[in-house]
């Protein structure tokens, strides 16, 4: 608000003053209630309008002022974890520089890695609240000595032959080995009996995993669903005006040369995506049915060699694990170890090169591109991984096989005594060798890369230049790595803490390698439309690793000599003895109930009616949307049609009118074009002209003079657009 001033000036009867008019804005600032601090003014304004609020004379209460002190730290608390919802604020400057020099479509690949540090950091921290805290509080009491099983295995020994030839630190923190009695490992968690311990670390151990993954899938999906709602309200072909882009970009509290020029890359890339979804919207209006044709059998033939290709690529996988599995005693033991993960490794390495440049063939949008790139490099890497899950499961717990240890104990107990530890050690080393892959290619072979390029000329070294960033195969990495990490939750409690290390890391590896080493696609991508998609391929992963661990918490035999579940014929046994321990026969009929088909059925007919509540409701917001829509249409037209008529209402300029400057009344008289120069939007198009010859008026509203090609000015000038276009 500003301060009153009085004005000299000569008013016409009715018309208030200005000191009214300001009183009668106080009193209404007075009176209303809208909070002080959602009002659009100044500081020291809001000051003055809290005194106009407080009663003269009056103090305010304690419990008034401490009811403003609580307000205050709520909004504040609820400010925070906003920020913590958005990762800690964590490389935001980073963000913002990378978006603007490279687009959004590979900062959404960044924004990617760090939602993935957040959800690691959070199911690590249950863990430790769960799991390590309870158990380093508590000191449960001894278990007492291992189990001493004889084992039925002939021709073997129980111990690994070729394993303690290998003396070498860095090897074993490599494989795992020098942690195995160390809570990283499943084996090394061991507790008494569960009448003796007030908090059940067994069921805490079995939960946390299951509590984890239900946590990543809530976050995953609320940020998957969270522009569904703006793509539902603007429609499917909405695209914003490229006039607001032009006009409306700049951001005018820029004072920093760097930001200006990080400003400037942001606005050029948002152009250049523009005019390419543009330009390709354009032709494929233009092709033709034999075209379309073509491009569909094109399409089918890239896509089955593509589905070719990992089906061998899925069966190299299999052999590679089962031949390291069967020949653990050769001499090459060294090499077997990482048979599997290189084998995946190089599978994952080739397999998006060639997808990228068979997809490249058909021409696509950007946008679609990525996404079926990325979808096929999902369908390889998640299908590696499955099948070496299926692998490890043939080999250690017999799946498909008969084995004699197997019979007798459920597992094959002869070469695997804690065969939890086992498949620990292989997703550790899975976990391990990602991360070493990503550092040697980004030193050791993008590096140089560039040297070479920047260093030579010619030729060859022009058609070699710096390695694209490839957005699919670097989401597909990552992803990768949190799959993993989901799939060991069970047997390697503690590697969200090692993958978070590796994400940690591999920003800034990435930063380096985007900044220095690679360039950027010269087809940018919007992020809106790959956001989505990257959250779906999570949620894949997700499932992956969700399944194997249900079937082994509910089916499996434990191990008998180590772990938590030595006494279990599987860990889920663990609930109903303490259901049947703690819960009073009310409670465990209550618990019976709810597990029980009988409730199943309520169940499903309750979410089938939530179920057709919610589309039902959807389909009424998409029909009033419409109808919204089409109402704006039509107040559109109505005011351009009321302008219209009062333009054909104006008296036409004469002949006799002089050329000359008009006076201020008859200036004043004529009405202004709402648009002035420019076609308004929602203007409608020709009408009849009215015979005789007519001319373009002094407002410029209508002219019915035919252009050069026979068609009136009004009509090239105006164009109404169709319901469906709005």
């Amino acid at each position: 608000m500003l301060p009153l001033r009085s004005v000299p000036s000569e008013r016409a009867p009715g018309v208030p003053e200005p000191e009214e008019l300001w009183e009668a804005e106080m009193e209404r600032l007075r009176c209303s209630g809208v909070p002080v601090r959602g009002l659009p003014y100044a500081m020291m304004d809001k000051r003055l309008i809290w005194q106009l609020r407080e009663p003269a004379g009056v103090q305010t209460l304690r419990w008034q002022r401490w009811q403003r002190r609580r307000q205050t730290v709520e909004r504040r608390l609820r400010e925070a974890a906003q920020r913590l919802a958005r990762g800690l604020g964590l490389w935001e400057a980073a963000l913002y520089e990378i978006g603007g020099l490279f687009g959004t479509g590979i900062r959404s690949y960044f924004t990617f890695l760090r939602f993935l540090l957040l959800l690691n950091l959070l199911s690590l921290l249950l863990t430790a609240s769960l799991v390590l805290l309870p158990l380093a509080w508590l000191r449960p009491p001894d278990p007492g000595p291992a189990l001493n099983l004889t084992l039925q295995c002939p021709g073997s020994c129980q111990s690994q032959p070729g394993v303690l030839r290998f003396h070498n630190q860095l090897w074993h923190v490599l494989t795992g080995r020098a942690f195995t009695n160390t809570y990283l490992f499943y084996g090394a968690y061991r507790v008494g009996p569960e009448s003796s311990s007030v908090y059940s670390i067994r069921l805490a151990y079995l939960l946390s995993p299951l509590a984890c993954l239900l946590l990543c899938f809530c976050g995953t999906l609320r940020r998957m669903v969270k522009g569904l709602p703006q793509k539902t309200m603007l429609g499917q072909g909405y695209q914003a005006p490229l006039s607001a882009k032009v006009f409306s970009s700049w951001d005018f509290c820029i004072r920093v040369q760097e930001a200006a020029i990080i400003k400037k890359h942001e606005i050029s890339n948002e152009f250049k995506v523009e005019l390419e979804e543009g330009r390709r919207f354009q032709l494929m209006q233009q092709q033709t049915r034999a075209q379309r044709a073509c491009h569909l059998l094109s399409y089918l033939r890239v896509n089955i060699l593509i589905g070719l290709l990992v089906v061998g690529a899925i069966s190299a996988i299999f052999w590679a694990t089962k031949y390291s599995q069967d020949n653990k005693e050769e001499s090459l033991f060294l090499l077997l170890q990482y048979l599997p993960p290189g084998v995946i490794a190089l599978v994952n390495f080739l397999g998006p090169l060639l997808f990228t440049f068979l997809v490249q063939l058909e021409n696509y949008p950007p946008n679609t591109e990525v996404n079926l790139t990325l979808m096929w490099c999902v369908v390889l890497k998640l299908a590696s991984l499955g099948m070496f899950s299926f692998s490890l499961g043939q080999t250690i717990l017999c799946i498909g096989r008969d084995k004699t240890s197997c019979e007798s104990y459920g597992y094959n107990a002869c070469d695997y005594q804690c065969w939890e530890n086992s498949v620990g050690e292989e997703l550790y080393k899975l976990s391990i060798f990602n991360f070493l892959l990503t550092v040697a290619f980004a030193f050791l072979v993008t590096l140089p890369r560039r040297l070479l390029v920047d260093q030579f000329s010619g030729r060859f070294w022009a058609w070699l230049e710096r390695e694209e960033f490839l957005v699919p195969k670097n989401v597909l990495d990552i992803v990768a790595g949190q799959t993993i990490t989901w799939m060991g939750l069970f047997y390697c409690p503690l590697l969200p803490l090692l993958n978070s290390v590796f994400l940690f890391l591999t920003f800034y590896i990435k930063k380096y390698t985007l900044l220095k080493n690679s360039r950027a696609s010269s087809r940018p991508f919007r992020a809106s439309s790959s956001t989505f998609f990257f959250q779906l391929v999570l949620l894949l992963g997700l499932l992956l690793a969700a399944v194997p661990l249900g079937y082994v918490v509910s089916s499996i035999h434990s191990s008998w000599d180590c772990g938590l579940f030595t006494n279990y014929s599987a860990p889920w046994q663990v609930v109903p003895e303490l259901v049947a321990l703690g819960l009073p026969p009310i409670g465990q009929r209550a618990l019976h109930y709810l597990g029980s088909h009988a409730f199943s059925f309520p169940l499903l007919i309750m979410l089938s009616l939530v179920l057709t509540v919610c589309i039902s409701q959807t389909q009424a917001n998409a029909r009033a949307i419409h109808r919204l829509r089409k109402q704006l249409v039509w107040q559109v037209q109505e005011k351009w049609h009321l302008v219209e008529d009062l333009s054909r209402l104006l008296p036409e300029p004469g002949p006799s009118d002089s050329p000359g400057p008009k006076s201020p009344a008859s200036q004043a008289s004529r009405p202004r074009s709402f648009c002035p120069g420019f076609p308004c939007p929602g203007s409608p198009g020709a009408r009849a002209p009215p015979p005789g010859p007519s001319v373009v008026d002094a407002a410029g509203l209508r002219s019915t003079c035919p252009g050069p090609h026979g068609t009136p000015a009004s009509a090239r000038r105006f164009r109404f657009p169709s319901v469906a276009e709005l």
